[in-house]
This record gives structure tokens, C-alpha cells and sequence, in this order.
């Protein structure tokens, strides 16, 4: 079994007890209700995890190959400086030790030359109908350089809501548009080549050439469309990078997460290896959850009912985990609730969590009100933030939970 699928088990076996505490517990119904809602929720969000899937379209030379680079920050994708590099509109599935990312990688619209690989069908737009036919996009990302924003792109446009229909006619799904100014650096003042390119003629540059394909976008899909200024540009000495001036690829995450479904959520964070990106989704999912564990706790319960709270706090821990690439096991698990003054015996596993550690967890006790199940449990989420993805140290996790619990129950 490899890591991944060791990860799901842990996760499976923790989602697995809670719904038998759950048939269990002397609970009202509209608070079961919403338990069960939490849990379809977590499940696509670690069991039904998968890649995120974007079509990519734009102009040769807009910067796709670049992008998907930068995503990773690693190379993934080969750069065609000079011709056309991508041929027939097919899926392409781009791998790394964190993660995959499946892109719609067409051939450039409006291109006038042929493309280094085969392509089957006459025209960009029907190579790429052809494949969203074969598999629906979560999203469709428009490039275009920041310094071509307006040169033909009303054809480039006409084509991109040609993609849309196919996709609502095919999939009956309304697949969101991002416009993506790419090449921000190359704008004016050449100079001011790096990030954060704070000189104000520059931002000006890069507002103005924002503005121009926003109203694009708007005319041509009737609806508000989200566009974000990029720099993606990346040198590598073999897979080493040796140059970077990536620019708002944090943003752009950010965005693109919180228009995927719950299952491509995760993958995409992860394999991003961007922190900021990581913990906006694990501070989501946190909220979920206290909500959830606040609505338990205020009805209130029996203790025998309390692994329900445990359960959910534990898988929230777990997801935390996965969300930040790390292998979860009793190690991890052991060390983050020594971490919190937890004494665990070592011989626990994480699967054995939500049915033996009530008593451990911080927040339990015969009955809990709702307000310290919520605040206890958006301190467990901080706590496991600091642990799992910022690398913080075991005395400075402590000092999160406690800081962050105090914080919340101030605010109840």
C-alpha cells in the first residue's frame, strides 16, 4: 500500500466511525442532518479527491506551458519559444510527487502555424470540442500577454464562448471563465522586472491591460468574469530552478480553488507547495467543521456521544495533513497531540482516534457547550496549521492552540 493509499484508509476508517457513532447518538435530527452533510462534504474532499481539470487556451506564446510550471514550481510542461508546440486538443495529465494537475493543452487559437505534434482535427476550436466532449473542465483559463490584450483577441473571444456552450450543451455545466494577463513583467517600465513590481507606472500598466480584457471577457460571455495579472516566468538548470519572478500564482490558486468542486480542492493545494494557498483551504474546512461540532455540543450530549466531536476534529487534523503532503500515521498524529499536552500511548494508530482518544482530546467532557466545542475546535485547526504546514515547533503549536482558544472563547 502506497502513501496515498494508506492516507485514504486512515481517513476511511475515521469517517467510517463517525457514522456509526452517529446511528447511535441521541442527537436531534436536523443536527444529524448537517453531520451527514459535513460528511459527504469531507469524503469528496480526501476520499473522492481528484486532479483539478482546466482547459487552457490562448495564443501561442501566451505563456500556458509557463503557467502550468509555475503552478507546480517545478517543470513540468516543455516552453515553445519559437513554434507552436502543442498539436491535437487532447487532455494531458501533469504528475508530481504532491499531485496531478489534468489540462485541456490546445493548440494556440487564431495560430497561423502548424504545431510541432500531430494534430486530427482542422481547426483549434474542433480539437478542442472533441476533448471537452471526452471530459468536462472545472474551469476555463484565457490567457492573454499583457501586452496583446487587445490585438484579435475578439476572435480568440468569439471561440472561447464556443468552448462554453459546448460545455453546457455536453456536460450541462456552466463552467466559470478566469482571464489571466499574463507577462506582467514585460510591461513598462522594463526595469522594474521583479516582483512585487510596485512602481506605480508599472501597476498602472498592469490595471489598464486587466481592465481591457475584463470588459472583453464581459461582452463576450455576459456575465462577471474574474481576471488576474500574472508573472510565471521560470528558468531551470536541469529541475533545479534557477531563476524566478513568479507573480500573484498564489492569487490565481486561491481563485481557481474556490471555484472547484470539493474533490479537486485538495490535490490542487497540495501539489501548489503554496503556503498562504494551504491554509485558506484548511481555515474553510475548519470552519466547516466548528460549526458542525458547535451545533453537537450545544444540544447538549450524552459523553457516550462525544466521539462524534472527537471523530470530526480528528478527520479535520487528517485532512489538515493531507492538504499540507504529509504521510499521516500514529508518528504525525502522536507528535501533534504531544504537541497540545496530550498524553497518547504510542501504540495508537490514526484510525484509532476517533473511537479512544475522547478523553485526550481538549475539548472533551461528559457534556460540552456548543461555544467550546466551536472555539476548541478552530483552535485544533490553528494548532494543526502551525504543525503541518507552517513547520512550526512543537512548543510554538502549544502556544498556538492556547493563544488561538483563548482568542475565540473571548469572542463566543
Amino acid at each position: 500500500m502506497n502513501n496515498e493509499q494508506e492516507n485514504k484508509k486512515q481517513i476511511e476508517d475515521l469517517i467510517k466511525s463517525i457514522y456509526e457513532a452517529l446511528a447511535k447518538a441521541k442527537i436531534p435530527g436536523k443536527v444529524k442532518d448537517k453531520i451527514r452533510v459535513e460528511l459527504d462534504h469531507l469524503k469528496s474532499f480526501t476520499l473522492d479527491a481528484r486532479p483539478a481539470r482546466f482547459a487552457i487556451v490562448g495564443r501561442r506564446g501566451a505563456g500556458k506551458s509557463s503557467l502550468i510550471n509555475a503552478i507546480f514550481g517545478e517543470k513540468r510542461a516543455e516552453i515553445g519559444d519559437v513554434k507552436a508546440r502543442t498539436g491535437a486538443g487532447k487532455w494531458h495529465r501533469y504528475q508530481s510527487d504532491a499531485g496531478a494537475l489534468e489540462i485541456l493543452d490546445t493548440r494556440g487559437l487564431g495560430e497561423a502555424d502548424d504545431p510541432e505534434e500531430a494534430f486530427s482535427k482542422g481547426t483549434a476550436l474542433e480539437e478542442v470540442q472533441s476533448s471537452i466532449k471526452e471530459k468536462c473542465p472545472d474551469a476555463i483559463l484565457f490567457l492573454s500577454k499583457a501586452k496583446e490584450v487587445s490585438a484579435r483577441i475578439d476572435e480568440d473571444l468569439a471561440q472561447l464562448l464556443e468552448l462554453k456552450k459546448t460545455i453546457q450543451e455536453v456536460h450541462e455545466f456552466d463552467a466559470p471563465i478566469i482571464g489571466v494577463v499574463t507577462q506582467v513583467d514585460e510591461l513598462s517600465p522594463k526595469s522594474v522586472d521583479k516582483p512585487p513590481f510596485d512602481h506605480p507606472v508599472k501597476q498602472e500598466n498592469i490595471q489598464e491591460a486587466i481592465q481591457v480584457l475584463e470588459t472583453k471577457l464581459r461582452e463576450a460571455v455576459s456575465n462577471p468574469v474574474k481576471v488576474i495579472p500574472v508573472s510565471a516566468y521560470m528558468e531551470f538548470d536541469n529541475d533545479d530552478i534557477a531563476y524566478d519572478i513568479r507573480w500573484n500564482i498564489d492569487r490565481l490558486l486561491d481563485y481557481l480553488i474556490e471555484q472547484l468542486p470539493n474533490e479537486a480542492q485538495m490535490v490542487l493545494a497540495k501539489l501548489s507547495k503554496i503556503k498562504s494557498v494551504q491554509k485558506k483551504v484548511a481555515r474553510r474546512l475548519g470552519k466547516s467543521i466548528a460549526g458542525i461540532t458547535g451545533a453537537i455540543g450545544a444540544s447538549p450530549i450524552p459523553g457516550p456521544d462525544l466521539p462524534i466531536i472527537t471523530g470530526l476534529q480528528t478527520t479535520m487534523i487528517a485532512s489538515i495533513a493531507l492538504i499540507s503532503g504529509q504521510k499521516l500515521g500514529k508518528k504525525s498524529v502522536i507528535e501533534f497531540m504531544g504537541a497540545l499536552g496530550v498524553n497518547v500511548a504510542t501504540g495508537f494508530v490514526l484510525r484509532q482516534v476517533a473511537r479512544q482518544l475522547v478523553k485526550f482530546i481538549p475539548v472533551a467532557g461528559s457534556v460540552i457547550s456548543g461555544a467550546i466545542a466551536t472555539t476548541g475546535t478552530y483552535a485544533l485547526c490553528e494548532a494543526a496549521i502551525a504543525y503541518f504546514i507552517e513547520g512550526k515547533s512543537m512548543k510554538q503549536v502549544k502556544e498556538t492552540y492556547d493563544t488561538e482558544f483563548e482568542e475565540k472563547k473571548k469572542e463566543q
